[in-house]
Order: structure tokens, then C-alpha cells, then sequence
């Protein structure tokens, strides 16, 4: 296994002492000529170091990592949040959290800020957005994981999400297993990789299953507000025949906004629509009737966005992009169920 270039190495390169590049890093901590600095700078670019943990090793400070979430009135996201920092105080390792708000304006300010601050690593959940802020970050030697959602461009960056095709296939799977013909999604937008694989995965258990894809089923509404009952009410006002026997609610932020929609419309959960939700809320099974789920394993996904940020910062893996999609698990309880034949619009 490639180890990644260490301080030391960047020293004997530049034919200088490991306090030289020391100094070049940490600027204005003492004097460097012009002409060895240039050299340092060199091998720094030779090497392909990255000097900002090392850097930051070198003066003995305890490692520290940013953590950007999207929103963390998301419960996905806060208990996401707590497991991270949880995992990674565990290791000795600080953590300094800011959120997003879903907002690419504030994401941007984020990136800024993250750039002056003292961190060797950072763990994200990106909006889709500012690709040259992200690659900027990474050029000044910030080791970047992205947990949950990934950029497309951004192919060097390590990974760390749930199988979301695999899932979104499985509980659709489910549901036309039951006997369900006109199957109703409800995603994320379909710019970010979890609202565009789920539905990916949603329309392959179709098509296998020799289903016609009804666009007027599939939703993909932002993360934030109330479009997930927007959606609901979007799907039940449809034509009786055209109107779905069950839905997936694939946008975790927005499962309580769904379920509040048909809660006070007065449907009749499953006998007049059957409902899986992507969640791992306690609540799920305390309702009526309790919700099948598929079920997001947040413990792992903190453990492997935690362990990969911090071998990426300390040198222990090799050069090149890691891709970790956990298992979720899909749980199935009273509120999917075989159509009624007397509510069935097919």
C-alpha cells in the first residue's frame, strides 16, 4: 500500500531540515529564504503533499475536523451529527460542526471560513453546488469525505452513503410483491445523488416488474418545508384511476411532513394506500398503524466517514477515492399490505 508523502519526505527533497518546511508551512513563523522556500514549494508539488494536517501535526495539536451537514432540524442529520462527534472524540479528535440550511449561498460562506480554519479533514454533506469551492478546499490539502450525498464531478473525493438504489428497489419490490400496481414516490430533488438513485432504483423494480413508469407518481421535492404533504396532496388529488395504491417516501426530511398530510386527510393506512418510509426514527413503530421502513444505518455511516477521514489526514491510505455504501435495512410493518380489491383503481 502507497503511503502518502510525510513532512520528512518533503525535507529531503528540498535538501532542508524538517523545521525549513515547517516554517514554510506555518508562514510567518520564522525566516526562509526566497530561493528555499521555492524549493520546498516544489517538492510540496512534486510529492503531492498534503500540508495542512501534517503541518498542523508537526506543532503537536490535536487533530480537528469540520463537520458540514445539511440541516440539522433533519432528525437524519442530527442523529448523523451526534454519532460523528461521538466517533470521533472517541479517537481524541475535535470536531467543529456548522450546517448548511440546504442553502448553496451558505454553503459557500462555510467552505470560506473552513478554509482559515485549522482543520485537516472535513466530513460533508454537499448541497450539489459550489464544485470549485469544494475543489479548492481539497487543493490546499483539507482531506474532504462526503457522507450521504455525493458531486458527480468531484471524482477523487471518498464516499461514505447507504446502498440507495439497492433500498429504494427492495421496498418497491415489496410493495408490488402485495400485489400494488400503481406505486407513488416521493424523493429528494432529483439533482442530488440520493433523490437520483432512489428513483433509479424505484423505476428498476418497475421496469422488471413490466410496470409502466408513470411520471405523475414520481415527486422530487426539496429537503426543506412542507413539500412532502404538497406531494401527498399532489398524488391524491389525481384522477380515482391514476391515483396511487401505495408510496414510498424516500425523502427522509420529509416523512413527517407526508404522514401529517395523509394523517389529516383521513386515509386509511394501508387499506387505502400503503406506506414504506425511508427512516430510523423510534417513532415509526409507535404510530397507527406502525410504519415499514427501511431503516439507515447511522452508526456505520459516522464509523466509516470518521475512520476515512482521519487515515486520509494521518497518511494510512493509498492515493486514489473510496466509495463505502452500507446495507440499510428494510423493516416491514402493519402499513403496507395487499391491496383492498374495493380501493384498487386498476
Amino acid at each position: 500500500m502507497k503511503k502518502a508523502p510525510t513532512i520528512r519526505d518533503v525535507a529531503a527533497t528540498a535538501g532542508v531540515s524538517v523545521s525549513v518546511v515547517s516554517r514554510v508551512l506555518n508562514d510567518g513563523s520564522g525566516p526562509v529564504a526566497v530561493a528555499t522556500r521555492e524549493k520546498v514549494v516544489a517538492a510540496i508539488a512534486e510529492l503531492g503533499f498534503r500540508p495542512r494536517a501534517a503541518a498542523r501535526e508537526l506543532n503537536g495539536a490535536g487533530l480537528t475536523i469540520g463537520l458540514m451537514l445539511a440541516d440539522l432540524t433533519n432528525p437524519f442529520f442530527a442523529r448523523l451529527a451526534d454519532r460523528i462527534v461521538w466517533e470521533a472524540r472517541g479517537r481524541g479528535v475535535q470536531v467543529v460542526l456548522t450546517t448548511t440550511q440546504e442553502d448553496p449561498h451558505i454553503e459557500a460562506e462555510t467552505l470560506a471560513t473552513l478554509l482559515d480554519r485549522s482543520v485537516g479533514g472535513v466530513i460533508a454533506t454537499p448541497t450539489g453546488d459550489n464544485i470549485d469551492q469544494w475543489s479548492r478546499l481539497q487543493d490546499v490539502g483539507v482531506d474532504l469525505v462526503f457522507v450521504d450525498r455525493s458531486i458527480a464531478s468531484l471524482q477523487n473525493t471518498d464516499v461514505v452513503s447507504i446502498q440507495n438504489e439497492a433500498s429504494a428497489a427492495s421496498a418497491t419490490q415489496h410493495l408490488i410483491a402485495l400485489g400494488h400496481r400503481r406505486v407513488a414516490v416521493i424523493s429528494g430533488p432529483l439533482s442530488t445523488s440520493t433523490g437520483a438513485a432512489r428513483v433509479a432504483g424505484y423505476q428498476s423494480a418497475l421496469t422488471a416488474a413490466g410496470i409502466p413508469i408513470d411520471p405523475a407518481l414520481i415527486r422530487g421535492v426539496p429537503f426543506r418545508g412542507d413539500a412532502g404533504a404538497d406531494a401527498v396532496a399532489a398524488l391524491l388529488a389525481l384522477p380515482l384511476v391514476e391515483r396511487p395504491t401505495a408510496l414510498l417516501v424516500a425523502n427522509t426530511a420529509q416523512v413527517q411532513s407526508s404522514m401529517r398530510q395523509l394523517y389529516q386527510m383521513g386515509v386509511e393506512i394501508p387499506r387505502e394506500l400503503s406506506v414504506i418510509v425511508f427512516d430510523d426514527n423510534p417513532w415509526t413503530e409507535l404510530v397507527t398503524p406502525p410504519l415499514s421502513v427501511i431503516r439507515q444505518p447511522i452508526d456505520m455511516l459516522a464509523r466509516h466517514s470518521v475512520d476515512l477521514v482521519l487515515g486520509r489526514m494521518q497518511g494510512k491510505l493509498p492515493v486514489g477515492p473510496r466509495f463505502v455504501e452500507v446495507q440499510a435495512e428494510f423493516v416491514s410493518r402493519s402499513s403496507s399490505a395487499a391491496p383492498d380489491p374495493q380501493e384498487s383503481h386498476v
